[in-house]
């Protein structure tokens, strides 16, 4: 039995780790896109500031290309709408992990205490057997 239960909180324990690695990852992936909403915030803020003739300039490689005023602020709203959705699919996703994160944390702890129980139901290795009635 306790060969089993040892099993058990191997796999469940692998498991545990894998869960907190693709956690991690979503966490990273969240606060990147983070980072790339502020950024586009800021230049939505910068966009609004200029006059109609104002010149905007976006680089292409190591150039600097002239764009239309119009064309950039809709780039900039459709890239913010973009990161917007994605942080709302990733936070759906970091929700489903930290679900089963915890899950499997709680099997963990179920399984630990199992082993414990066993181990103290078990004779110590060395003890005499008792004897039936002698």
């Amino acid at each position: 039995m306790s060969l089993q239960l040892q099993a058990k909180l191997k796999t469940a324990s692998a498991e545990y780790q894998r869960l907190q690695a693709d956690l991690s990852n979503v966490v990273e992936a969240r606060q990147r896109l983070d980072a790339q909403l502020s950024e586009n915030d800021l230049v939505k803020k910068e966009f609004a500031q200029l006059a109609p003739d104002n010149i905007i300039y976006k680089q292409i490689g190591p150039v600097l290309v002239k764009q239309d005023q119009a064309e950039a602020k809709s780039n900039v709203e459709t890239r913010l709408e973009f990161i917007k959705g994605e942080i709302k699919r990733v936070e759906a996703q970091l929700r489903d992990v930290q679900s089963k994160s915890d899950k499997k944390k709680n099997e963990l702890v179920e399984i630990q205490a199992a082993l414990q129980q066993t181990a103290q139901q078990a004779p110590p290795p060395g003890a005499p057997l008792p004897s039936l009635g002698a």
